[in-house]
């Protein structure tokens, strides 16, 4: 290796080789970083090669199986990720001077939204073409760490991190509500007190998800222990599983529609719901947002709510 040199590091590093740095931490390896940037796997390592010549340091060290950041790494990571963030910044800036709403915008849902998401973006893609929109649809875990990792213009999601720096933007209702059979037995009763429910079989995402949280909380402060009968990973899968009569459940509203319209699955009249909640767009303090971000999180604040009850 050779030894560290500034006047090096500026004339020889390129933009591409913080890209595929950045890359190469995101996906922990340079085969899958390959494939997302669209290049050979050697040339991804070879150009972590030579920034890491540059630098003087190795950036990467083979833990077992995995490539882990060696301190020297995790440095340039963080420089390159300022580099490039800034540089987006500035394509953004460029755009609001001609005051044309254009480029892309990067959407990170969490998988709870992907019901409704697509269709508001695709009626602000329809009205501002030149926008290009990119939409990751992810499990919280995922999204927390895109958040962190600045991937994303806007991040939606029904919770807020309270342990990061953030703005967040609440802009549409995210109403829970019991959902079961049609032919079940509680389907024409009314007002049926929560603590009824515990007659029956609970069907509940994971723990750690938002709506298993906000069941835990109710329950909880109605001093009433809920058990439940089975725990599903998906939203389809509780669906399938309240059609075919195994249980009910607690969803949201918005993930319902064509069960709803179709009769496939009604709501029962539970006291207490539906649990009122909202979706919330979310970025980092510091982020700031290019004209196409402000302008589709003023489009969902403004129309959102009105287009998906149309």
């Amino acid at each position: 290796m050779t030894g560290f040199s500034t006047d090096a590091l500026a004339r020889t590093t390129t933009l591409r080789q913080l890209q595929i740095l950045v890359a190469v931490a995101r996906y922990g390896g340079y085969t899958r970083a390959a494939e997302a940037l669209h290049l050979t796997q050697p040339t991804v390592s070879m150009q972590v090669k030579k920034l890491s010549e540059t630098i003087g340091l190795p950036l990467f060290e083979v833990s077992g199986k995995k490539l882990r950041l060696t301190p020297a790494g995790h440095k340039t990571l963080n420089a390159s990720q300022d580099i490039l963030n800034r540089l987006e910044q500035l394509g953004g800036e460029i755009s609001s001077l001609t005051g044309e709403v254009k480029g892309e915008l990067r959407i990170a849902v969490v998988t709870t939204a992907k019901y409704f998401m697509p269709h508001l973006l695709g009626i602000f893609v329809h009205r501002y073409p030149d926008v290009e929109p990119r939409l990751f649809v992810t499990n919280r875990e995922k999204v927390l760490e895109r958040l962190e990792d600045g991937q994303d213009d806007l991040l939606i999601m029904g919770r807020v991190p309270e342990e990061l720096e953030v703005e967040a933007t609440p802009f549409l209702d995210n109403d829970l509500v019991v959902i079961a059979p049609p032919a079940h037995r509680l389907a024409k009763k009314r007002a049926i007190p929560l603590k009824q429910l515990l007659n029956e079989r609970f069907l509940l995402r994971e723990p750690g998800s938002g709506t298993r949280l906000a069941m835990d909380k109710l329950f909880k402060e109605e001093h009433l222990a809920l058990e439940p009968y089975m725990e599903l990973g998906s939203i389809e899968a509780i669906k399938q599983a309240v059609m075919a009569g195994l249980g009910i459940s607690v969803m949201s509203e918005h993930n319902l529609r064509l069960e709803l319209d179709s009769g496939k699955i009604c709501v029962l009249d539970v006291k207490g719901f539906p649990l009122r909640r909202h979706w919330f767009a979310v970025h980092a303090s510091s982020r700031k947002l290019s004209l196409a971000a402000k302008t589709f999180l003023d489009f969902i604040c403004d129309e959102g709510s009105a287009i998906l009850h149309d």
